[in-house]
């Protein structure tokens, strides 16, 4: 039986690896959490959104539309 070895390159891509990331840190305080769910406030929290980042870029995508 023959073996392919691997080529030794990997792909990364970085955006898929942000999001896995992402999504641990939210497990972790979904984990920690007390109560049933999560609430928005400390999913921001977790996920280090603010507010005004949320309204900016909501803003910029509505100018994009237009």
């Amino acid at each position: 039986m023959h073996v392919a070895l691997g080529r030794g390159t990997t792909v990364q891509d970085h955006v898929a690896l942000a999001e896995i990331e992402l999504c641990g840190e939210l497990i972790i305080a979904a984990s920690a959490a007390r109560g049933e769910r999560l609430s928005a406030d400390r999913i921001d929290e977790v996920l280090n959104v603010s507010t005004e980042s949320v309204s900016r870029e909501t803003e910029q995508r509505a100018g994009e539309r237009d």
